[in-house]
């Protein structure tokens, strides 16, 4: 680590800044920040103003459905018939720019050795991580009838 050492006028030394302590606890500080969005590259492909009415339907669609997944939201956004949305990539990139924006949430679960990624509203985050248990039924045993009895 780097260290700066001033003199003063009766020949002793010193060190600025507290020591190595100091530095530690600025580096930990630095490093915990958690690394904002870059909302300047995130181009959602139409004007303003109809991104962010296109944002507050897929809004809508994703509180009133609960936590999706991407595809889901796809076919829920084609059901509720929403305007501006080119494909699923284009709807990709809008949601990604509102998570950017902080009207979405993204939350991992774990379903077997799979993760699953749902999409969901800030307020419902809390409730689905809290949870723990997905929506999704795993299909893990066979049933009886694929089954055969040996004898």
């Amino acid at each position: 680590m780097w260290r700066r050492v001033w003199s003063s006028s009766n020949g002793g030394g010193g060190e600025i800044g507290g020591g190595a302590g100091a530095m530690m606890m600025q580096c930990v500080r630095f490093m915990s920040k958690k690394r904002a969005e870059n909302l300047r590259k995130i181009n959602p492909k139409v004007p303003y103003g109809e991104a962010t009415s296109i944002a507050q339907n897929l809004f809508n669609l994703i509180q009133h459905r609960g936590p999706v997944t991407i595809g889901s939201a796809w076919t829920n956004a084609q059901e509720a018939g929403i305007s501006g949305i080119n494909s699923k990539t284009h709807m990709k990139i809008l949601l990604k720019w509102m998570r950017g924006k902080r009207m979405l949430k993204q939350v991992c679960q774990q379903v077997g050795s799979n993760k699953k990624f749902l999409l969901c509203t800030p307020q419902d985050s809390e409730a689905v991580q809290a949870a723990g248990t997905p929506r999704v039924k795993l299909r893990t045993e066979k049933s009886a009838k694929s089954r055969k009895k040996h004898k």
